[in-house]
C-alpha cells in the first residue's frame, strides 16, 4: 500500500466517515483498509433490498479480523459503520475511486475477496449482489477472470479454472502483505484457506523423501578434521608416554589435550537472523531438508533455537532463571512459538515475560547436523524487547550469520539499521570494512515475476550492501530465493527454478565455511600441534644431551636455576600488583569522568526530544509511536556514551595500558636473559623452548602485543595500534542492552503513558499537542529508567575495563609460567640422569630416539596432508 497516494480528498472523506476531524498522517494502511471493507461490505449487504442474521454475523466475523487486540480501531469501526450506513456511500460509486489508489493489486483482490465471501453469507449469492460486486471490481481494477473464480469458489464449484486458480494464489500469498501488519498476513492465509482449500495441502504433509540437498564439501572437511583429531591423539600418546619418564613437560600433554577437545567439540554455528515475518523457519526447514520449524504466516518463532547433532530427537528448554528441562517432542513446536493472540498485537509484551532463554533440539538423522553444524533459529529482532542483548549472544562463535529479508520490500529502514548493527557485530565495531562472514537472503522471490523488477531489486540491494562502506564482502554473499518453494522441491525429489536457486546458496556458504573459515581453522591446527611437536623434539634433544652428560648442572648452578623460578614467580605476582593498581586507576578516573557526564545527560537528551518522530498515528497507533520515541531515547543515549567513551574512557585507559606494557616488556626481558644466560653456561636450548611456548600462547588466542618482541624497547608510537579497538565496540559494549525502544515499551504502555494517549481519540483541536505531551512522558519514562539503571550500566563498563587490563596479565603470566615449567623439567632431567644406572641411561636414550622418530613422522604426514589439501583447492 503506497500511502503516500492518499490525498485531501481521502481525508475529507474519511473525516467525514468517521465524524472526526483526521490529518493525513492518521490515515494509516489499516484504516485505509478497513474503510473500503466498510463500504463494500455494507454495499453487498443492502443490495439485494434485505439484512439477514448471517449477514450481520459475517460482517462482525470480517471486520473484527482487522481489529488490534489494543488501541482505539474498533471504536474508529463502528463510526466508520455508522456513517457509511447513514449516509449510504455504497451507492455512491465515486467514492470508492477516492480511497482505492493507495491500494496494490493484491489488498484490492483481498477487499473484493471479502464482498463475496459477505455475499455466499446467506448460503446463495443474490444477482443483485453479484452485480453490486462487478461493478466495484471493475472499479478497483481486478480482472474478470479472478471475479468469476471468487463467485465460482463461495460457492463451492469444482471446475475452477486452473489458470486463474493460480493467478489469485500468487497475488493472495499472505507473504504480499507483511508490509501491512499481521493480521492482514492472517487474513490473507485465512481466505486463500476457505476459497482454495488446496492451497495448504502441501504445507501438512509429512513426506519422508531423501532431500535433494546434499553437503558434500561439509561431509569432506568432517572427516579431513577426524584425521586431524586422529594425528592429535597419536602425538598425545607420544607426549604421555615420554613424561611418564619425565623425558617432557606435563604441559604438552595438557596442550595436545586442549587441541583433541577444540576439534571434537568443535562445529559451525549459522545464526538466521531477521524480521518477524520473513520465512526464517520455513529457510531452516529447506536447510535441514524436514519439517522441523514451527511455521505459519504471522509471526510464529517466540525464541532462540539451536538445532544440532544428537545421538537420539530430545527437546531441552534452558530458562532465564538458570534451570533447564527436557521436554516431550510433541510439546516442542507449541514451546517454541508465541501464541496467536500475541503475534497480531501483543509480541513485546508476551517476549518480554517469557521464562524461556533457548531450546535445543538434538537430531541424530539431519543432513546438515550430521555434517557438523550447527544452525540457531532466532525471533524476530524487530519487536524483540531484549533485541541488543539477543543479537550480541547469538553473534557470540558464530561462523556465519544469514539475514533475511523479503523481496516484495527488501531492506527497510529498520533492516538497514538492524543490518548495520549486525555487521558492526561481527566486523570488530569497523565501520568502513564489510562482515565477511554476513550472507544476505531475499526471501520469496518466487513474487516478483518481472525480470527487470528483479533486476532492480538486485541493483538496489547491491548498492546498499556493496557501496562506499560495505556490509557484505561480495555479490557471493547476496542471493534470493523462496524457501517455501525450494522445500517443497526438497521434499518432493523435485527440480525446481527456486531449488536451484537455494542450492546455489547452499553451495556458496558450503564454500565459506570450508574453505575460509574452515581451512583458517585447520590450517591454525596445523600450526599449533607442528609448534608442539618442535617444541617436544626440543625436549628430548635437551633430555638426550642430559643423559649424554653435555649439559651438566653442579649444585650450585642447581640452586641458581631454583632462585631464577623463584625470581619469576616473584614477577608474576608484580605484574599482577600493578595491573590490578592500574586497572582501579583507570576505573576511579572513569567513574570521576561518569559523574561528570551524567550530570548534564538529562538536559542534553531533552534537547534531542525535538529530533524524535514518528510516522504513525497517535489515534490508533499509540503503541507504535511510544516505540518510535523511546527509540529516539535509545539512539540519543548511544550517541552521548559512544561520544564520551571514544573521548575520555579511551584516553584514560591507554594511558594506563601504556604503564602496564612497558612494565610486562621489562619483567619478561629479565625471566629471557636469565633463560639465555643458563643456556650459554651449561649448552642447553631453553631459549628457544620458550620461543615454542610463545608460539603456543599465540595460538590460544590471547593477546601478545606487549610480550612477542621481548627484546626490544616499548615504543610508544605503537600505543595508537596497540589498543584502536578500544571505542564503543570495545569497552562499553552491551553497557546499553537494557536500552531500546521496543524494550522500554512494557515499561511504557503498562505505566502512565497510556492513560493519557488512552483519551487521545476524542482530544479536541483546543487541547494541547498530544505529540509534546507523550514526548514528554516518554522522556520522563525513560530517564527515569536510565537513573535506576545508571549503577548495572556503569559496572558493565568497568568489567570490560578490568577485561583489558585481565588480558595483558593472563599473557604475560602465561610466559612466566611456560618460563618455570622449562626450569622444572630440565631439574628433574637432570636429577634423573644421576640416579639411573648406565643400563637404564642406555634404555632411555634408545626410546627418546624412537619418541623423536615418530614425532618426526607425524610432522612429515602434516606436511603430505596439508600438502595434498592444498592440491585438491586448487584443483576445484
Amino acid at each position: 500500500m503506497d500511502i503516500a497516494k492518499v490525498n485531501t480528498e481521502s481525508v475529507e472523506l474519511l473525516s467525514l466517515i468517521t465524524g472526526k476531524k483526521l490529518s493525513k498522517k492518521d490515515i494509516t494502511p489499516p484504516v485505509l483498509f478497513l474503510a473500503n471493507l466498510v463500504i463494500i461490505l455494507i454495499g453487498v449487504i443492502y443490495a439485494d433490498g434485505k439484512v439477514v442474521e448471517e449477514e450481520k454475523a459475517r460482517l462482525k466475523i470480517t471486520i473484527h479480523k482487522f481489529i488490534p487486540p489494543k488501541g482505539n480501531v474498533l471504536e474508529l469501526t463502528k463510526l466508520m459503520i455508522h456513517g457509511v450506513s447513514k449516509q449510504q456511500l455504497y451507492k455512491k460509486f465515486e467514492t470508492i475511486l477516492k480511497l482505492i489508489p493507495p491500494l496494490s493489486t493484491p489488498e484490492k483482490l483481498l477487499l473484493i475477496s471479502f464482498g463475496y465471501e459477505m455475499s455466499a453469507a446467506d448460503g446463495d449469492m443474490d444477482v443483485r449482489e453479484k452485480k453490486y460486486l462487478e461493478i466495484v471490481g471493475k472499479k478497483l481494477g481486478v480482472r474478470p477472470q479472478s471475479l468469476q473464480l471468487l463467485e465460482a469458489g463461495f460457492i463451492d464449484q469444482d471446475n475452477l479454472d486452473q489458470k486463474s486458480m493460480d493467478e489469485v494464489k500468487y497475488l493472495l500469498n499472505p507473504a504480499r502483505f507483511h508490509q501491512l501488519d499481521n493480521i492482514f498476513v492472517k487474513a490473507a492465509s485465512e481466505m486463500l484457506n476457505s476459497l482454495l482449500p488446496s492451497h495448504k495441502q502441501k504445507q501438512n504433509r509429512k513426506n519422508k523423501l531423501k532431500p535433494t540437498v546434499v553437503y558434500k564439501e561439509l561431509k569432506e572437511f568432517q572427516q579431513y578434521r577426524q584425521k586431524l583429531g586422529n594425528i592429535c591423539n597419536q602425538t598425545y600418546k607420544i607426549f604421555a608416554e615420554s613424561s611418564e619418564r619425565d623425558l617432557l613437560p606435563n604441559t604438552l600433554i595438557c596442550e595436545v589435550d586442549k587441541i583433541l577437545e577444540k576439534i571434537q567439540s568443535q562445529k559451525f554455528r549459522i545464526a538466521v537472523i531477521g524480521e518477524f515475518s520473513q520465512g526464517k523457519s520455513t529457510l531452516l526447514n529447506a536447510l535441514l531438508g524436514e519439517e522441523i520449524q514451527p511455521v505459519r504466516e504471522i509471526p510464529c518463532s517466540g525464541t532462540v533455537t539451536v538445532l544440532k547433532y544428537g545421538e537420539q530427537k530430545r527437546v531441552v528448554c534452558h530458562y532465564k532463571d538458570g534451570k533447564e528441562a527436557e521436554i516431550p517432542l510433541i510439546e516442542y513446536q507449541s514451546k517454541a512459538t508465541i501464541s496467536e493472540t500475541a503475534s497480531l498485537g501483543n509480541m513485546t509484551e508476551e517476549l518480554a515475560h517469557s521464562e524461556l532463554e533457548e531450546i535445543f533440539f538434538e537430531h541424530p538423522d539431519l543432513d546438515l547436523c550430521q555434517s557438523g553444524v550447527e544452525i540457531i533459529d532466532s525471533p524476530g529482532l524487530n519487536e524483540h524487547p531484549n533485541r541488543a542483548a539477543i543479537t550480541q549472544k547469538l553473534l557470540e562463535d558464530t561462523d556465519a550469520v544469514i539475514f533475511l529479508t523479503n523481496a516484495s520490500r527488501p531492506l527497510t529502514q529498520g533492516e538497514k539499521e538492524l543490518i548495520q548493527t549486525v555487521k558492526l557485530q561481527l566486523n570488530g565495531n569497523n565501520i568502513d570494512l564489510p562482515a565477511d562472514n554476513l550472507f544476505v537472503l531475499v526471501n520469496f522471490i518466487d513474487l516478483v515475476r518481472s525480470k527487470n523488477i528483479r533486476q532492480q531489486i538486485r541493483k538496489r540491494l547491491e548498492n546498499f550492501l556493496l557501496g562506499e562502506k560495505p556490509i557484505i564482502a561480495d555479490t557471493s554473499r547476496l542471493h534470493f530465493i523462496s524457501a517455501k518453494a525450494a522445500l517443497d522441491g526438497i521434499l518432493e525429489c523435485e527440480e525446481n527454478e527456486y531449488l536451484t536457486y537455494f542450492n546455489n546458496f547452499t553451495q556458496s556458504i558450503e564454500k565459506f565455511l570450508t574453505v575460509e573459515r574452515g581451512a583458517v581453522e585447520i590450517q591454525q591446527i596445523f600450526t599449533k600441534i607442528n609448534t608442539l611437536i618442535s617444541e617436544g623434539i626440543k625436549a628430548l634433544e635437551q633430555a638426550e644431551k642430559v643423559l649424554d652428560g653435555k649439559v651438566y648442572l653442579s649444585v650450585e648452578a642447581k640452586v641458581e636455576i631454583l632462585k631464577k623460578i623463584e625470581d619469576a614467580s616473584g614477577r608474576d605476582v608484580k605484574i599482577l600488583s600493578t595491573t590490578e593498581k592500574l586497572k582501579n586507576q583507570s576505573i576511579k578516573q572513569v567513574a570521576e569522568a561518569w559523574d561528570k557526564w551524567v550530570e548534564g545527560l538529562g538536559d542534553r537528551l531533552e534537547e534531542k526530544t525535538d529530533e524524535w518522530c514518528s510516522e504513525h498515528s497517535l489515534l490508533w497507533d499509540k503503541e507504535k509511536v511510544i516505540k518510535d520515541y523511546a527509540e529516539g531515547f535509545a539512539s540519543s543515549l548511544a550517541t552521548e556514551l559512544e561520544n564520551w567513551s571514544n573521548r575520555e574512557v579511551k584516553e584514560i585507559v591507554m594511558n594506563n595500558l601504556q604503564i602496564l606494557c612497558k612494565e610486562v616488556c621489562q619483567n619478561l626481558e629479565v625471566i629471557r636473559m636469565d633463560l639465555q644466560a643458563v643456556d650459554y653456561q651449561i649448552n642447553s636450548n631453553l631459549n628457544e623452548q620458550l620461543d615454542f611456548a610463545i608460539e603456543n600462547i599465540k595460538g590460544d588466542g590471547l593477546d601478545l602485543s606487549s610480550v612477542t618482541k621481548l627484546g626490544e624497547n616499548y615504543d610508544d608510537s605503537k600505543r595508537g595500534g596497540l589498543w584502536e579497538n578500544l571505542t564503543l565496540g570495545g569497552l562499553t559494549a552491551g553497557a546499553l542492552f537494557m536500552f531500546t525502544g521496543v524494550g522500554f515499551l512494557p515499561i511504557l504502555v503498562t505505566g502512565g503513558a497510556v492513560v493519557l494517549i488512552s483519551s487521545f481519540f476524542g482530544m479536541s483541536s483546543d487541547d494541547e499537542n498530544p505529540e509534546i505531551k507523550i514526548k514528554q512522558q516518554v522522556y520522563d519514562a525513560c530517564v527515569q529508567k536510565f537513573d535506576k539503571s545508571t549503577g548495572e550500566i556503569f559496572n558493565r563498563i568497568c568489567e570490560n575495563i578490568a577485561e583489558v587490563f585481565y588480558s595483558q596479565f593472563k599473557s604475560a603470566s602465561k610466559v612466566i609460567e611456560q618460563a618455570i615449567f622449562i626450569y622444572e623439567n630440565l631439574l628433574e632431567q637432570e636429577d634423573k640422569a644421576q640416579k639411573e644406572t648406565q643400563e637404564q641411561l642406555t634404555l632411555e636414550k634408545k626410546i627418546i630416539a624412537e619418541k623423536k622418530q615418530q614425532l618426526t613422522q607425524i610432522k612429515n604426514q602434516i606436511e603430505e596432508g596439508r600438502r595434498k589439501k592444498e592440491e585438491g583447492r586448487r584443483k576445484k
